[in-house]
């Protein structure tokens, strides 16, 4: 039997050959398989980090600079993101900047979905109204917080007025691009 090396290629995490993506009235959903997680956790009497020069966020803060971005996940943890970096040894790069802390590969683990507005806030704001039990206005630009959705633990992190993301394990991918899905559509279907 002859051996043979197989061609492997990376599929998203709902799937298919490309990152799904819908676009419903004036929300756009797109997965977003080219970011990179790994978690920071502070060892007892260790000093905060930096990394890559950025200011790690308080309880339910987000915070970026070019493309490493953070949110709170705990007390003195955090998660990285590394936006576009999603093909690399992102971990290994975050453990440079952080010498002194805990830092674990969390890509494979997540599916990321991002939801821009091209109408300003108030699409989004409607949208976290009927997604999650988070009073949008607790969840303004620059936060994160981690929440129930249909069964499902998530994170929601508000990037810009008009930017939701929405971060969830990696094997309810699926489910969670059609409750997502779903829930763009009809707020469109209840708009026009």
């Amino acid at each position: 039997m002859p051996d043979r090396v197989h061609d492997l290629s990376p599929l998203p995490a709902t799937g298919g050959a490309a990152p799904a993506t819908a676009r419903h009235g004036a929300l756009t959903l797109t997965e977003n398989d080219g970011l990179a997680l790994a978690s920071l956790a502070l060892r007892r009497g260790g000093a905060q980090p930096a990394p890559f020069g950025l200011t790690l966020p308080g309880p339910g803060g987000w915070a970026a600079q070019g493309e490493i971005s953070a949110f709170w996940t705990g007390p003195d943890q955090w998660m990285i993101e590394g936006h576009r970096l999603a093909g690399m040894d992102f971990a290994a790069r975050v453990a440079a900047e952080a010498s002194g802390a805990s830092v674990t590969e969390q890509t494979d683990g997540f599916a990321a979905f991002e939801i821009r507005s091209s109408a300003g806030e108030a699409p989004i704001l409607a949208l976290l109204a009927k997604l999650v039990n988070i009073d949008p206005a607790n969840l303004a630009s620059g936060r994160a917080a981690r929440t129930g959705l249909h069964h499902m633990s998530v994170f929601v992190i508000r990037r810009a007025p008009d930017h939701l993301a929405v971060a969830g394990m990696r094997s309810a991918a699926g489910t969670l691009w059609h409750v997502l899905e779903t829930a763009v559509a009809r707020l469109d279907a209840a708009a026009a």
